[in-house]
């Protein structure tokens, strides 16, 4: 056991701070939820201003989801050499990474119609041919998708949870949170991108 890793686990737990950071994460949990609920609906879409467009977006989403990877295998290599230090810091970075993901997405999904898969056209609609012409990869990019999605939606809180348990010292609910909510978490980082390159024809 390295020496930076017997210091880091000697600090005693903060369970107080645990609990009250605990409520939050629940609360945004729930806010960003709801907000993504909405954002699916056509008739809350807000308009910019004439000039203004937030086009660019989808490629700074998996820019930022690529980033959150990387993150992701520095802080698990990191933590397993006993380098906290670092793990801390690339956790910190994988946060920040995945907050401003999670506002880009938001702002892009709200101003704008929702790409489809296969709309060769860009008119917001699949007709038959289109269906037709993509049938083969769709439902290997819907499976994709889904799986993305509903996985972000329910790693979000354990990721929060487990973050909380490292800050506030409670290292054995944060050993074994990680355990599987790491996988998780890689996992939607990774699969941001590639849904991305798979969509991007259609952009």
């Amino acid at each position: 056991m390295t020496d930076e890793r017997r210091e880091w686990l000697s600090r005693p737990p903060q369970e107080a701070l645990s609990k009250k950071l605990s409520i939050i994460a629940w609360i945004l949990t729930g806010a960003v939820l709801v907000l993504v609920g909405l954002m699916r609906r056509p008739e809350l879409r807000i308009p910019l201003p004439e000039g203004w467009s937030f086009d660019f977006l989808p490629p700074v989403h998996a820019a930022l989801n690529t980033g959150v990877s990387i993150a992701l295998v520095i802080a698990l290599v990191a933590v397993k050499q006993g380098k906290i230090a670092l793990h801390k810091n690339a956790i910190y970075a994988a946060m920040a990474l995945s907050v401003t993901f999670l506002l880009c997405y938001v702002a892009y999904h709200f101003t704008n119609m929702e790409v489809l898969f296969g709309d060769a056209n860009k008119d917001g609609l699949l007709d038959e041919a289109e269906r037709a012409a993509v049938s083969g990869v769709r439902p290997a990019y819907l499976l994709l998708l889904i799986s993305h999605i509903v996985l972000a939606g329910v790693s979000l809180p354990c990721i929060l949870i487990t973050f909380i348990a490292g800050f506030t010292n409670r290292f054995a609910a944060h050993r074994r949170l990680a355990k599987w909510v790491f996988p998780l978490w890689l996992y939607v980082a990774v699969t941001g991108p590639i849904c991305y390159l798979m969509l991007k024809p259609y952009y």
